[in-house]
């Protein structure tokens, strides 16, 4: 057990508790790098990692975090069954090669989130970068907002509901990707897509849409305009324009208005 504990300073914050099992933390500060590599066995709760505790969770794993802060540079990596739950995390490239990660009622701001990682599930969490969940697969997400450019690049068997997903460029080269009851605001989104689906899902400012995707799409509101999907369905109130200057683009697109 550690409590009310702090790891600062060259001589004393480096690598604090490394190669160990079965550790609580309780209202400590980390200021220096490493803490936590190689941990077995790990609660953390009412604790901060500063910007200076660099790389803090590596290579370890049966982790659960509540209440704290996680405000290094690559604050988690290399990392299984981590729990994270009503906490801060400001963390460029944030939980690259994750498996088994859940998240709820967090903030998290970062580039480069969640790199490679698996077995995702989110409730109530906000997110704030560029180029996240890329290259993810099993992901599940509901209840979140997520302001991030580049999304979901190459991710596979990924379910966003009743959440909104605003930035540019959304989910392109993706596989298995399903929006229920979601709002999706930028432009270009969901190019080069397999297996895509939209149930009941809102669009604001989304231009060039769809554009070599395989696609069944339900959506509610206008958009401004939809390239050559290759496949399936899109039914839509309204477009301002339709774009097919390719051979084999044949997804059929339904304008109900």
């Amino acid at each position: 057990m550690v409590r009310n504990c702090r790891f600062d300073g060259p001589a004393d914050g480096e690598s604090a508790l490394k190669e160990s099992s079965d550790v609580i933390v309780e209202d400590s500060y980390f200021n220096l790098r490493y803490p936590f590599w190689h941990v077995h066995g790990l609660t953390i709760k009412d604790s901060e990692m500063t910007d200076k505790c660099r790389a803090s969770m590596w290579y370890s794993d049966h982790i659960e975090i509540t209440g704290s802060k996680l405000h290094g540079i690559k604050a988690l990596r290399e990392c299984s069954k981590v729990t994270i739950d009503s906490s801060s995390i400001i963390s460029p490239e944030f939980g690259w090669s994750v498996h088994g990660l859940k998240m709820a009622d967090t903030s998290a701001e970062s580039e480069y989130f969640l790199m490679r990682s698996t077995d995702i599930v989110f409730d109530n969490v906000s997110f704030k970068g560029k180029y996240s969940f890329q290259y993810t697969e099993n992901v599940e997400i509901k209840n979140s907002r997520l302001d991030t450019k580049d999304a979901f690049w190459h991710a596979k068997n990924v379910t966003v509901r009743d959440s909104v997903v605003n930035g540019e460029y959304l989910a392109w080269y993706s596989e298995n990707l399903t929006f229920i009851n979601c709002t999706i605001k930028g432009t270009q989104p969901l190019c080069y897509c397999k297996g895509l689906k939209l149930i009941n899902c809102v669009m604001e400012d989304c231009d060039l849409a769809f554009e070599r995707s395989d696609v069944e799409a339900e959506i509610l509101t206008p958009v401004i305009s939809i390239k050559n999907p290759l496949s399936g369905r899109i039914s839509v109130p309204a477009v301002g324009e339709i774009i097919r200057d390719i051979p084999g683009a044949d997804g059929e697109i339904i304008v109900k208005g």
